[in-house]
C-alpha cells in the first residue's frame, strides 16, 4: 500500500506488520483452542502478501472458525452455515481485484455447505479455503461431524457414529481443485509456509488444517502432533523430492506393481531413495495425489504440504474476459442491446 506524496509523487510504501491485521474486539474461543494458532499465523503471514487490508476480505459461515472475519482488521463477511464459498465467489467475480479468503470448518464446508464449497473448487475460483478440520461439531456442543471417525460416540451418536467419514482432501481433489495442501495447527512454521503458498497462488487453492478442539475432541491428531510420535506418522511432501520420513529418516512410501502404497525401511532388502515414491505436485493427474490423501496412521504415515498444484484459467477470469468481449473493452457495450437479442418475446 502507498501514499501520493504532496508534489504528486508516489510515496514510499508503507510497511505493514502483524498488529495491522489484528482487530480490536475481543478473541473469544475456548482457552486452548486450536483456532488460536492459525488467527496468529495468518496475521503473520499477511504483512508478507504486499496487498493492502482494504483490497483483503474474509468470509465465513457458522461454526467456532467462523468468527475469523472479526478477528482479521481487514474487510469482512460472516456469512450463514455452509454458504461462505457461494458469498466469496459472487465477491470474488464481481470484485476480481479483492484477495478473498473463506474460512469453514468440517462441519460447515462439508456437511450443508458441501455442495457449494465443491462447486468452487471445480469452478477454479480463486479463493483462498482454510477448511479447520477438529472432526466435531464445537460451536453446538459435540456433536459427530462429517470427518468424525466410524464408531465415534458423541451426543448425537451415543453408541458410536455408523457414518463413514469424508476425507476432506481427497474431496477437494474429486473435485479438481487447482491447489489442495494439508497443514496442522501447531505445525507453526509448516502452517505459515502453506498459507503463503497459498495466497500467492492463482486460483482455487484448498487448505485442510488439523485444527484441535480440545473441549469436544481433545487429542483427535495426537497421533501426528504428538513429538514422541509424529516423526513415524508424518511425512512432509517435498516437490521432487522422495517420500521419507521416521525418527531416524530411514523409512519410505514406495509403489507396489499393484499401484498400492508400502512402507519400507531404507537399508532392507536393499532399498534405496531411488525406489520410493518421489512426489510431484504438479502432475497432470490427480491419481498420485489422491493416493496421498488416503495415507493415514497406523499403517502409513499423514502426507503433509501440497499435494497438488496445477495452474489452469480462473473462473473469474474467465467471467472477466466474457465481460469485455461482450460489452466492448471500454465496457461501452449496450447492455439492453444484449439482453434483448436473440429469440426475444413480449407477453401482454
Amino acid at each position: 500500500m502507498s501514499t501520493n506524496g504532496t508534489n504528486g509523487t508516489a510515496a514510499a510504501p508503507i510497511k505493514l506488520t502483524r498488529k495491522d491485521f489484528t482487530s480490536d474486539q475481543d478473541v473469544r474461543w475456548c482457552p486452548g483452542c486450536g483456532d488460536y494458532a492459525i488467527l496468529a499465523q495468518v496475521q503473520k503471514v499477511m504483512p508478507e502478501l504486499g496487498v493492502a487490508r482494504e483490497n483483503i476480505v474474509f468470509v465465513s459461515g457458522i461454526g467456532c472458525s467462523s468468527r475469523f472475519p472479526y478477528y482479521m482488521n481487514t474487510y469482512g463477511f460472516h456469512g450463514i452455515h455452509g454458504r461462505a464459498p457461494a458469498i466469496a465467489s459472487g465477491l470474488k467475480i464481481s470484485r476480481p481485484e479483492l484477495q478473498v479468503w473463506v474460512v469453514t470448518g468440517d462441519g460447515d464446508g462439508l456437511s450443508i455447505g458441501g455442495n457449494h464449497l465443491i462447486h468452487a473448487l471445480r469452478r477454479n475460483v480463486d479463493l483462498k479455503i482454510l477448511l479447520f478440520n477438529n472432526r466435531i461439531y464445537g460451536l453446538t456442543k459435540g456433536q459427530y461431524s462429517p470427518t468424525s471417525e466410524l464408531g465415534k460416540k458423541t451426543k448425537s451418536t451415543p453408541y458410536g457414529s455408523i457414518d463413514h467419514p469424508f476425507n476432506p482432501i481427497s474431496v477437494a481433489l474429486g473435485a479438481a481443485a487447482s491447489f489442495v495442501a494439508r497443514t496442522i495447527d501447531t505445525e507453526t512454521k509448516h502452517l505459515q509456509e502453506i498459507l503463503l503458498r497459498a495466497a500467492r497462488f492463482k486460483g482455487s487453492a484448498f487448505i485442510e488444517i488439523y485444527q484441535n478442539c480440545n473441549v469436544f475432541n481433545d487429542g483427535a491428531f495426537e497421533v501426528v502432533t504428538d513429538k514422541a510420535t509424529k516423526s513415524d506418522n508424518q511425512v512432509v511432501l517435498e516437490h521432487g523430492k522422495p517420500l521419507i520420513f521416521g525418527k531416524e529418516r530411514n523409512k519410505g512410501v514406495r509403489l507396489t506393481g499393484m499401484f498400492q502404497p508400502e512402507v519400507v525401511t531404507l537399508g532392507e532388502n536393499g532399498i534405496t531413495e531411488k525406489d520410493l515414491l518421489v512426489h510431484d505436485e504438479t502432475a497432470p493427474n490427480a491419481g498420485l495425489a489422491f493416493l496421498l490423501s488416503q495415507l493415514e496412521p497406523p499403517a502409513f504415515p499423514v502426507a503433509l504440504g501440497v499435494l497438488r498444484a496445477v495452474e489452469r484459467p480462473t473462473y473469474d477470469q474467465l467471467a472477466v474476459d466474457q465481460e469485455k468481449k461482450l460489452l466492448g473493452s471500454k465496457g461501452d457495450g449496450d447492455l439492453r442491446k444484449l439482453l434483448h437479442s436473440g429469440e426475444t418475446w413480449e407477453v401482454s
